[in-house]
């Protein structure tokens, strides 16, 4: 081969290992740097907690007012942290979860959450939730989702530090 092409081809080698290396270093500056605000469409709650600071529901027990018999679109209502208590999230056929702006629950403020932490879908009429492989996981009522396990009416949906619950 002719000095020429080989010179051609080591350019191009180290041109394709710079731009690799390029690319690593912004996704990992891309996850490591502060998320972005991000406004998120939001009904008002239905009665807000006596004071910011204490539990807005302390008895498990006692079901909060939206979370009636009433029929309509299921929803996930926000109880904790308790500076938004009450925001609502409609569900269709599928919501994501996590701090990416592009997610249906965006979540920026907290860091226990990953960037795509949780899927909630619809199967067969039926509502479930999926952890897509977050660092600290996802619980339902306490209890650590693995695999794909079925989401029902009152259940408490804990990403983080942020806890919803499927409402109607």
């Amino acid at each position: 081969m002719p000095d020429s092409l080989l010179t051609a081809l080591k350019l191009i080698f180290l041109g394709l290992l710079y731009l690799f290396f390029f690319r690593v270093i912004r996704a990992v500056w891309v996850e490591l740097r502060e998320p972005k605000g991000v406004q998120v469409a939001v009904v008002p709650p239905a009665a807000p907690p006596r004071s910011a600071s204490a539990n807005p529901n302390p008895n498990p027990n006692l079901r909060p007012a939206w979370a009636g018999g009433s029929s309509g679109p299921e929803r996930l209502v926000l109880l904790e942290p308790a500076e938004q208590y009450g925001q609502m999230f409609e569900l269709g056929e599928e919501l994501t979860v996590g701090r990416a702006s592009g997610c249906g629950v965006a979540l920026p403020d907290d860091t226990f959450v990953s960037t795509l932490h949780a899927r909630v879908f619809r199967r067969d009429g039926s509502l479930y939730v999926e952890d897509l492989g977050s660092t600290n996981g996802t619980f339902i009522n306490d209890r650590q989702v693995t695999g794909t396990v079925p989401l029902q009416r009152g259940d408490r949906l804990q990403i983080g530090k942020t806890v919803l619950e499927l409402a109607r």
